[in-house]
C-alpha cells in the first residue's frame, strides 16, 4: 500500500475487528521467538527499546540515533551501537498489536531462507502509550537490484513457504490502515471472495454509500470460479503489499523486501500491487523461471489488482474508484454476470 509502513487499526463496528495475536507471540510455524512480554511491573524502564538494545541487544553503547523517513504512520530510527546497528519503529497512539502481526509476517519470510527480510527482535509496550518493534537494520544499496534476481527470489519464498491449514495467517494485520482479516479457509475462491474483494466492497458501501460497486462487486465476486478452472492452486507466503516502496536491495545489490502484510494465498495474488511497483519484463522472467505461469494468468491478474484498488479508494478516496468499477465492469461483461 503506497504512503505507509504499516497500519493503524480503525474499523468502525465490531464486525471489523481483526484478530491480532496476543502479547504473548510465540510464532509456531518457524523458529524464530519474539519477545513480547507486557513491560507492566514496578521495575518498568522508561526506556525499554534502549533497554533491550543493551541486555538482549549484546550492545554496551548505542552511538548515535537517527530519523529514518519513509513511513506516515510510524516513526522510524536507526540506532548505532557498537555491537552493530538497529532499526526500531515506535508508534505513540496504539498498543504493540500492530507490531505484532508485523513480527509475525516478517519471521514467516525470513524462516524460508530465500529472499532478505529484516529480521524481528523484540515487540513491546512504551510506557506512556503506544508501542514498538525492534529488527535488524539493513543497509540499503543505490537501487532497487537486479530484477530478474528479485522475481526468482520471491518465487523461492512462495515455493518455501507453504501452510498445511489453507488460505490465511495466524493473526489479522494490516494493509495500509485498512483492517486485512486472514481467518483460514481451505477454499482459496471463498476466501479471496470473502476477506479480500467482500470485505473491501462492504467497507466502500458503509463508508461512502457506495451501492453500485457494492452491488456490481458482489455480483462479479459469485461469479469469480469460472477464471480459476483447471488452475492448482497452492497456499503461499505472501508479502501482501509489494509495491515500490517495499522493495529495495542491501549495499551488496541483493534484493530485500519490507513491511509486509503476510498471509498464505494463490501466488498471483501477490501481484495485485504491480501497477505500482515496476516490474518489468525480467522480473517476470525470473519468476517463472521458478514457478512457471499457470493458464489464465492474464485473465485474473486485474482480478488481485481490484483488491487493491479498492484499498486505495477506501483509504484515499474517489480517485481511485474509477480504476475499480472498471475492472469490475470488464469482468462482468467477460463472464456475463
Amino acid at each position: 500500500m503506497m504512503g505507509a509502513h504499516v497500519g493503524i487499526i480503525s474499523p468502525s463496528t465490531s464486525s471489523f475487528f481483526p484478530r491480532f495475536p496476543p502479547t504473548s507471540l510465540i510464532k509456531t510455524k518457524t523458529r524464530i521467538k519474539i519477545n513480547t512480554s507486557p513491560i507492566c511491573s514496578i521495575n518498568m524502564s522508561m526506556d525499554p527499546v534502549r533497554e533491550w538494545i543493551l541486555s538482549e541487544g549484546k550492545a554496551t553503547k548505542i552511538t548515535k540515533i537517527s530519523p529514518v523517513g519513509g513511513g506516515c504512520i510510524n516513526l522510524a530510527s536507526r540506532y548505532d551501537t557498537d555491537s552493530g546497528s538497529f532499526f526500531v519503529k515506535t508508534n505513540r497512539s496504539i498498543g504493540p498489536s500492530m507490531f505484532e502481526a508485523e513480527a509475525h509476517g516478517l519471521g514467516a519470510m525470513y524462516e524460508t531462507g530465500t529472499i532478505r527480510v529484516p529480521k524481528p527482535y523484540k515487540v513491546g509496550e512504551l510506557p506512556t502509550g503506544g508501542s514498538y518493534i525492534i529488527m535488524e537494520f539493513i543497509e540499503f544499496g543505490a537501487s532497487r537490484g537486479n530484477q530478474s534476481i528479485l522475481g526468482r527470489k520471491l518465487a523461492e519464498m512462495h515455493k518455501a513457504g507453504k501452510s498445511s491449514k489453507g488460505f490465511g495467517f495466524d493473526v489479522d494485520n494490516t494493509i495500509g490502515s485498512t483492517p486485512q482479516i486472514n481467518t483460514w479457509s481451505s477454499d482459496w475462491i471463498q476466501f479471496y471472495g470473502e476477506h479480500r474483494l467482500g470485505y473491501q466492497l462492504k467497507l466502500a458501501s458503509r463508508q461512502y454509500g457506495d451501492s453500485l460497486i457494492y452491488e456490481r462487486g458482489q455480483r462479479l465476486v459469485k461469479s469469480i470460479g469460472k477464471l480459476f478452472e483447471n488452475v492448482v492452486i497452492e497456499p503461499c507466503l505472501l508479502h501482501g503489499d509489494l509495491w515500490s516502496g517495499n522493495i529495495s536491495s542491501d549495499k551488496n545489490g541483493e534484493p530485500v523486501i519490507l513491511d509486509p502484510a503476510c498471509y498464505y494465498g494463490h501466488s498471483e495474488a501477490e501481484f495485485g500491487m504491480s501497477w505500482c511497483a515496476g516490474f518489468g519484463a525480467s522480473f517476470y522472467n525470473g519468476y517463472f523461471e521458478v514457478m512457471p505461469k499457470q493458464p489464465g494468468f492474464e485473465e485474473r491478474r486485474d482480478l488481485y489488482m481490484l483488491y487493491h484498488y479498492l484499498n486505495h479508494y477506501n483509504l484515499f478516496g474517489s480517485g481511485y474508484r474509477s480504476s475499480a468499477m472498471s475492472i469490475i465492469d470488464d469482468y462482468l461483461a467477460l463472464l456475463q454476470a
